[in-house]
């Protein structure tokens, strides 16, 4: 019977049917890698698909300390790479080993500086730069002024100690200002005169004299003096306008702790002065322990000058203290 689908040779056939295999075993070979790749690439997504999503994680205002510490703890993890290879520090191996504190030279205590500054109310424009003081000053605030007031609070906010520069009466009849007291006055006269300027600028830490060489000198009103600040719980400076004060000797009958200054750091309105009464300061601190330098916020530059010499006298081993503080024996 003759082969309609096949009109050819045997030969060619055959021929024909090897190449229908082959094709057919090419085909099949393709289909076997299409099928293993495609079940291959399934496994991969449901692994991707059973972790955890990732997410950009959004930030917690709250815990950035947190995460800090977090990270400060993963950091110390990847110290060994294994529970068995984790490195363990001991303290005192540690600060001997990197940071040897016996090399280096501890630095010689040579004295203790109290800056108080006088005549604040007056401008605020001088009282800035004694703001900026880095260290402890002790700021005397004048009453009854114009800015009298604002002065007290900027210096509470700088974190400065305030004192009522309190008005007295000079041997000179120079007029003190607002809010003085007189040797003429009665002894309530002068606690409701005292006590009103407090009240101005209160709280405060202590109390100077502005000008008073003359009341300085008469006991019966230092007692007075010395009695409210015991009532207030507030100190005394005696600025020592007068070798004849008699501050300190009506202080030592009451058995009350005064401070007296030691050098006026400003008699002449020069930086090469102002520097020459410093160093006479450092001199006294190192004798007898402290200094109490006093100055104004009116003499120019000198705010700037404490600032510049700030870090040189902390490297040389002086201190620095308020005036309550020394009075109280609190140390800096």
């Amino acid at each position: 019977m003759k082969n309609n689908f096949f009109p050819f040779s045997d030969k060619r056939r055959a021929a024909f049917s090897c190449i229908l295999i082959l094709f057919f075993l090419i085909a099949t070979s393709f289909t076997g890698f299409y099928l293993y790749a495609a079940e291959t690439i399934q496994e991969d997504c449901e692994t991707i698909d059973e972790s955890e999503p990732v997410v950009e994680e959004a930030v917690d205002e709250d815990s950035i300390n947190e995460d800090f510490v977090d990270d400060a703890d993963k950091e110390e993890s990847l110290i060994g790479e294994s529970p068995d290879d984790e490195i363990t520090i001991d303290d005192d191996e540690y600060d001997t080993a990197y940071y040897p504190t016996e090399d280096i030279p501890a630095i010689e205590f040579r004295g203790t500086l109290v800056f108080v500054i006088d005549d604040a109310g007056n401008s605020l424009y001088d009282l800035e730069p004694f703001l900026n003081f880095p260290g402890a000053i002790t700021i005397a605030v004048l009453p009854g002024l114009p800015n009298s007031i604002e002065s007290a609070r900027r210096i509470r906010e700088a974190g400065k100690e305030v004192f009522l520069h309190q008005p007295m009466e000079s041997i000179g009849g120079r007029n003190p200002g607002p809010g003085a007291i007189y040797t003429g006055m009665e002894r309530e006269e002068i606690r409701e005169i005292i006590n009103r300027n407090l009240d101005e600028l209160w709280p405060v830490a202590g109390m100077n004299n502005h000008e008073g060489s003359r009341v300085s000198m008469d006991e019966e009103i230092m007692e007075i003096i010395l009695e409210i600040c015991q009532e207030r719980g507030i100190v005394y400076l005696d600025s020592r306008t007068t070798a004849l004060t008699t501050a300190p000797e009506v202080a030592s009958r009451m058995e009350i702790n005064i401070a007296q200054r030691d050098i006026f750091i400003d008699n002449e309105q020069n930086l090469q002065s102002f520097r020459h009464y410093i160093n006479l300061g450092l001199e006294r601190a190192e004798r007898q322990g402290s200094a109490v330098m006093l100055g104004h916020t009116w003499s120019d530059k000198l705010g700037e000058l404490l600032i510049e010499l700030y870090s040189e006298l902390i490297e040389q081993g002086y201190t620095f203290s308020t005036a309550s503080q020394i009075i109280n024996n609190i140390e800096p």
